[in-house]
């Protein structure tokens, strides 16, 4: 007895749910035709993830309802074709002060027009970007049922993260694990992920299909790779990531038991962190933009590093006539931060204009000469430039309709080294959640791989090497106020990512000098970060849904 299963492995959006339901249906009735018989979905796939709040809605819940039955009702005539689809299901209470929930994470199983089975999620994360206990009750009960002799047991996403619901599965006669998920990426996930579905697979026994999600939505990604294990743990097949796919897998009843199989394709890699940085990047510009309508991007270009990788990413993601390059001159730019600029956007085919901020600058301190009367130049000035400049790109976007997007990183987003209303004026962040030493990396591993073909060696070799500055006063490095790059992002990571104590990391080696200095920096802006424009996440935790601090706050670690 062989079962063909085969994962949908698909870009749905948000809330909608006809186009959703359509992408099912297609996918489904091609697998159908290649001999497919048990076809998985991600996760919530008929209203897309994370839905957040439309999940209240009752008039969403509903929505979801019809696109199920749209897809059940389409899909009716192919005889014998088990789907899984992942939706809401259920309801709630809620008052102006109460909210109840009686709403389920489900799977359902159609075949031939009919629910023939269900399952509802009973691990409901709460952590990182997770806000399920929110929206949703847990479930109790089990999932298994059986197409063409094989008995399936449905988990969905962080169940099969906990041994009690695979086991569940299997001691009501599960043979094979389908798991259904919306798991957002981070550097290193896949491979993270991967392991512990093998532990999920030496503890219960059972062989494992991963369907995963692909695809960003606002600011979290979702990269593919959906797999499957056979029963000693080993890959047997493994989708490409950051981009839509189908996956098939053979399952074959062998004396009781089910082996999985590939079909005879190599199992795909998985790549270096900087290659899957760079895919998510990408991915995430590219649906942010594409998903909300966005005619194309506009960015400040300072002949810095920061700028230029963001430049590379976005001629990547949406390509380059649709990008407009603007470099504002202040009386501190250096000549070479011009030169390398126009080369850059010459290596690139990106429209480009310089537009001086001198006069307008000038303008500036003249309307404020008797107000500043005595007073020093200090961040004051500094700041007028940037926002000059945050003026002049929104000026552009609200004319043309694209959108401008920020070239800040994380480190600056940690430390404060931004402005409000300045360089953090944008519609998308793009490497808000890139430390400055990962951005250097980036850009080198850019400049050797070419991996959308829009052009090697994009970023001149200057902007790389030369040591980085806001170029807002004279012979300004960024190291004259911050602790040397590799410090300061260690600090971070420890600190902010991993919540380790200021004790801790002077015990371990750093300056005490470099940690308070950080950790208060880190404190004393989040009223920045808290206005800053929504970025792509690539860490297991970034300065978004993740970082949930107070602005009034005394506490320090």
């Amino acid at each position: 007895m062989t079962l063909q299963i085969c994962v949908a492995q698909l870009n749905f959006v948000v809330g909608d749910m006809p186009g959703n339901a359509r992408k099912i249906i297609d996918a489904a009735t091609q697998a159908y035709a290649q001999g497919a018989r048990l076809l998985l979905t991600p996760e919530l796939s008929i209203c897309g993830y994370a839905a957040e709040d439309l999940l209240l809605r009752p008039a969403f819940i509903d929505a979801c309802d019809d696109a199920l039955k749209t897809v059940a009702h389409e899909l009716a005539g192919l005889k014998g074709l088990h789907v899984v689809v992942g939706h809401p299901e259920g309801g709630g209470l809620r008052s102006r002060s109460v909210a109840v929930t009686r709403r389920h994470n489900r799977a359902s199983v159609l075949s031939e027009g009919r629910v023939v089975a269900c399952y509802d999620k009973r691990e409901l994360p709460n952590y990182q970007v997770f806000d399920e206990r929110r929206y949703f009750t847990p479930g109790d009960g089990v999932g298994v049922f059986e197409i063409e002799g094989i008995r399936v047991g449905l988990l969905i996403c962080e169940d099969a993260w906990f041994d009690e619901p695979a086991r569940l599965a299997r001691d009501a006669g599960a043979q094979v694990l389908a798991v259904l998920n919306a798991s957002p990426f981070h550097a290193g996930k896949s491979a993270e992920r991967e392991q512990r579905m093998r532990e999920r697979v030496a503890d219960c026994g059972l062989p494992l299909v991963y369907a995963h999600l692909v695809g960003g939505q606002d600011e979290v990604i979702f990269e593919g790779r959906s797999f499957a294990l056979d029963g000693a743990g080993q890959v047997v097949a493994r989708a490409a990531g950051f981009r839509e796919a189908l996956l098939a897998v053979q399952a074959q009843l062998r004396d009781g038991r089910v082996a999985l199989l590939g079909t005879g394709q190599a199992v795909e890699a998985l790549p270096s962190t900087e290659a899957e940085l760079w895919d998510a990047l990408v991915l995430g510009v590219r649906d942010y933009l594409g998903k909300n309508g966005f005619k194309g991007a506009i960015l400040g270009l300072s002949g810095g590093i920061d700028s230029a990788l963001v430049l590379a990413i976005a001629v990547d993601a949406i390509g380059a006539d649709k990008i407009h390059a603007v470099m504002m001159p202040s009386p501190y730019t250096a000549d070479i931060s011009w030169i390398d600029s126009r080369d850059m956007v010459k290596r690139l085919g990106v429209p480009y204009d310089e537009i001086s901020i001198a006069p307008l600058f000038d303008g500036f301190k003249q309307a404020l000469s008797g107000q500043f009367a005595g007073l020093q130049e200090d961040t004051t000035e500094e700041n007028i430039q940037a926002r000059i400049r945050g003026t002049l790109l929104m000026a552009l976007s609200n004319k043309t309709g694209a959108i401008v997007l920020t070239t800040g990183n994380k480190s600056e987003m940690a430390t404060g080294y931004c402005t409000l209303y300045g360089d953090m004026a944008g519609g998308f962040a793009v490497i808000k959640d890139v430390v400055k030493t990962r951005v250097f990396d980036l850009a080198r591993w850019r400049n050797q791989h070419d991996p959308y073909g829009t052009g090697s060696q994009p970023i001149p070799e200057r902007i790389i090497t030369r040591p980085p500055s806001a170029e807002l006063r004279p012979d300004q490095k960024d190291q004259d106020s911050l602790p040397a790059y590799e410090v300061l992002d260690a600090i971070i990571e420890r600190y902010m990512e991993n919540d380790e104590g200021v004790e801790a990391l002077i015990a371990d080696g750093f300056e005490r000098a470099d940690v308070e200095k950080v950790t208060r920096l880190i404190k004393l802006n989040e009223y920045k970060r808290r206005q800053a424009p929504v970025g792509i996440r690539v860490t297991h935790r970034s300065f978004g849904k993740d970082w949930r601090y107070p602005m009034t706050n005394k506490f320090r670690a």
